[in-house]
Formats: C-alpha cells, sequence, structure tokens
C-alpha cells in the first residue's frame, strides 16, 4: 500500500524528495478506528494486488473509506473499482461515503469522482483548516497541520440513498 501512495506523490513531486506520504503510524492508527475493516484484492494467481480499509459507522449510515489502493504495475485495469464495488456489495447500508486525498493526486482525483462517482464537497488547506485532522498530522507547538493540511486535501462524498 505504501510503494502505491508513494508512486502517486513522486509522479507529482519529480524531485529527490525523501519525504514518506504513507508513514507506517497511520496505517496502523486506521485499523484501529472504531468500525475498521480491511480487505485485501487477491488474484487469481492468488497474489495481492491491492485492498481497502474502511471504517463504518452503522448507526449513522456513514462510512469513511480510509485508504484504497492498488499494487504498482497492474493500475488501470479496473483492480480499483472492483474493490469498491465490492465493499458497497459488503454495505448497502451506508447512506454516505466519504474519502479525502490530496490536491496533487490527479489520478485519485479522477478516480473518485469519475470512477467511483464521489463528489468533491471540500478543500482543506492552510486557509481553510479540517477541524477533523488527526492528532498526528498537527504541528504541536504552533497547532498548525503538516504537508497535507498546508498543500490541501479535498474532501469527497459519495450520498448511495436519497436521505
Amino acid at each position: 500500500m505504501q510503494e502505491a501512495f508513494q508512486y502517486g506523490f513522486q509522479s507529482y513531486y519529480k524531485d529527490d524528495n525523501q519525504w514518506q506520504v504513507l508513514p507506517d503510524k497511520d496505517f496502523y492508527q486506521s485499523l484501529e478506528v472504531e468500525g475498521a475493516e480491511a480487505y485485501e484484492a487477491i488474484d487469481t494467481d492468488g497474489q495481492r494486488v491491492g485492498g481497502t480499509i474502511i471504517a463504518i459507522d452503522a448507526a449513522k449510515h456513514h462510512g469513511e473509506l480510509a485508504f484504497l489502493y492498488v499494487k504498482v504495475g497492474v493500475q488501470s485495469k479496473g483492480i480499483g473499482q472492483t474493490i469498491w464495488k465490492a465493499i458497497e456489495a459488503l454495505h448497502p447500508e451506508i447512506e454516505i461515503w466519504e474519502t479525502c486525498t490530496p490536491y496533487f493526486d490527479r489520478r485519485n482525483i479522477h478516480f473518485y469522482i469519475n470512477r467511483l462517482g464521489f463528489h468533491a464537497v471540500e478543500f482543506f488547506n492552510e486557509h481553510h483548516p479540517d477541524p477533523h485532522m488527526p492528532e498526528q498530522f498537527l504541528d504541536k507547538p504552533s497547532g498548525r497541520a503538516e504537508r497535507d493540511q498546508e498543500d490541501g486535501l479535498f474532501k469527497f462524498e459519495k450520498r448511495m440513498k436519497e436521505i
């Protein structure tokens, strides 16, 4: 998963930037959220080709897509869409799905909007910070958000049912 996210970052920042897009702690923290579920996508040869981490709040009929990735080298073959369709089928009770992606990841923006039917509903940045930004992204002395927040993060929603 880390490789897939790093690939998207380095596709935009074509320099020698050593900043790690998805530190291990972020991945593990997403697994500890109440209602978290993790899935792997396995091909017919038994190889992992992608996966996802979601968080379900059944009482609110709300789902959060924390991570969805497709392994580098097998992208653009419908794997991501297949993963997402499986998640929707597993959770027909969810009325609203949410996710976020960095402003620079055009591939993700295209995927969420044009392939999965999400809508951009908010743009978080230094002038409009995300009030729900996890603590691990905050610069403790100033209270300012680090790189993701300063540069910009799109929030997407997908409404499954009219509510």
